[in-house]
């Protein structure tokens, strides 16, 4: 087993023992498992998936929707930290599509750099939370 720690501005967002993370990074996906040897790389804007049990199925997968942040892998221990993340069960799907329609108007609207980034930062934390939510549905069926 590997402790995987995730840490937001708020506090420790999910802290436990697991099998396997998966999660997006500079390099590309990442897997790490026990033994994985020492890290420190940056995460991207995502999905975290984890194992918490070798023998879990993809439904039995915790998914967590983060933006990017760095990541620290060391004796047995991953540790993320990053500005925001939101666990599946914490996604509301209609609120989340909501979210993204008015963060592409915004996109659309935007008449300088400034606006431009703050509302493509926007799209993509919605877009990263839509995917969680499709995810979590289609291993549901």
């Amino acid at each position: 087993m590997i402790h995987f720690e995730l840490v937001t501005l708020d506090g420790i967002k999910f802290a436990q023992n697991v099998h396997e993370v998966q999660m997006p990074t500079t390099e590309g996906y990442a897997g790490f498992f026990e033994h994985h040897m020492p890290l420190v790389t940056l995460a991207e804007t995502g999905v975290i998936k984890i194992r918490k049990k070798a023998t879990d199925s993809e439904e039995q997968q915790e998914l967590i929707a983060t933006g990017g942040g760095v990541v620290e892998v060391k004796e047995n221990s991953i540790r993320v930290l990053v500005d925001e993340a939101s666990l599946s069960t914490e996604i509301d799907e209609d609120k989340i599509k909501k979210a993204h329609a008015e963060a592409l108007e915004l996109q659309r609207r935007a008449r300088d750099q400034v606006s431009l980034d703050k509302a493509q930062a926007m799209v993509e934390r919605a877009a990263v939370r839509l995917k969680v939510a499709d995810l979590k549905r289609r291993t549901r069926r």
